[in-house]
């Protein structure tokens, strides 16, 4: 991997990035390995300081991990789950550095729960946050990137969204996320075929098996898994290649993170 450093000439100077669910993981990778080629940005989720979750990982220390190897990026708290703040947040980041070049919708909230135990309001609540926000998000940032001629929006899916395949073991209660990321796929591909014309790429990148806050609170890494655990340079990277392509050969991809890499010959860049 190339030493870690932010490059404000590099190829994404001048470019607007938002990034959710910013505070820790994977969205905190992808908005340091953004940052790393030049693009100011954005970054959002409803933890801003220390204490907002019993999860390590703030919006501030994403912040402060960019701009203190030299990058630009703001904070703007947001709950997904809420259009007004969806709404806001888009406002809050065009008012501070301009109309959103790239939009990453990594925000997600899961319950592992069976379909016979699962609430009505933990339903709409993933669905909320998991398809509607991006949906939403990327009405917002998309009349901007027409005006432009170019944008590039990644929503980060998972091998959840797959069909589950026979014979049957004894399931997690992932049907509803694999709902969520199905429908997030089949977003990406309409999406994508309709705003290629205008310049703007949508793509999916599914990440591997990724040890985060979050997949350790699941329990999702165990003696049996640990040996599929992927580096999380591997999505970080994924997501700037694709937010660095051409958005008229590289849109419509649901990608994942290291066969991508391998099939253009890149490998992951470490993190600032």
């Amino acid at each position: 991997m190339a030493e870690a450093s932010i490059n404000k000439d590099g190829n994404l100077k001048g470019k607007v990035a938002l990034v959710t669910g910013a505070s820790r993981g994977i969205g905190e990778a992808i908005a340091a390995r953004l940052a790393m080629e030049g693009a100011k940005v954005v970054v959002s989720a409803r933890t801003v300081e220390a204490g907002d979750s019993r999860l390590p990982g703030t919006l501030a220390d994403t912040v402060e991990r960019i701009i203190s190897s030299g990058g630009d990026a703001k904070l703007v708290k947001a709950d997904l789950a809420v259009a007004a703040e969806r709404e806001n947040l888009v406002k809050e980041a065009t008012d501070t550095f301009g109309p959103v070049d790239i939009l990453v919708n990594n925000a997600a909230i899961t319950y592992f729960t069976p379909v016979q135990e699962f609430t009505e309001k933990r339903f709409k609540l993933m669905m909320e946050v998991q398809v509607y926000a991006p949906f939403h998000l990327a009405q917002l940032v998309m009349p901007s990137m027409r005006e432009k001629g170019a944008g590039w929006i990644i929503n980060i899916s998972s091998g959840a969204g797959i069909h589950p395949k026979q014979p049957y073991g004894a399931g997690r209660g992932g049907t509803v996320y694999g709902m969520c990321k199905a429908a997030l796929e089949r977003f990406t591909t309409g999406l994508a075929s309709e705003v290629q014309a205008d310049g703007i790429a949508v793509n999916v990148v599914s990440p591997g098996l990724v040890d985060t806050p979050g997949v350790a609170v699941h329990g999702l890494i165990n003696e049996q898994s640990k040996d599929r655990v992927q580096p999380i340079e591997y999505i970080a990277e994924a997501v700037y290649q694709l937010a660095s392509g051409d958005a008229q050969t590289m849109t419509g991809r649901i990608e994942y993170a290291a066969p991508f890499l391998q099939s253009i010959g890149k490998e992951p860049s470490q993190l600032i």
